[in-house]
């Protein structure tokens, strides 16, 4: 199974950590960020082996160098990048 994951990384580290508990990680790809109305989130490939065998005898996911992060206030960043839209850059 493959999929592209996006969010925050704090999303992205919890769906991985959901993801990895039901299926075997063969790729996590890096993290690209966004840009526009979505700046503040990034996206992610990942491609899953979905098998039957126990939860114990799979290893974990590979862990991306750039986990951290905090969550974004969507909301507060689009306001204010409507607020400065007019200004001009220097």
């Amino acid at each position: 199974m493959e999929t592209w994951l996006i969010g925050t990384p704090a999303e992205l580290d919890a769906a991985t950590d959901a993801l990895t508990a039901v299926a075997y990680v063969v790729q996590l790809g890096d993290r690209h960020p966004l840009v526009g109305a979505d700046a503040g989130r990034w996206r992610v490939f990942l491609r899953l082996a979905l098998t039957t065998a126990p939860a114990a005898g799979r290893r974990p996911a590979p862990t991306p160098t750039d986990r951290g992060g905090a969550l974004v206030d969507l909301d507060a960043a689009r306001a204010h990048r409507r607020q400065h839209a007019g200004c001009p850059k220097t």
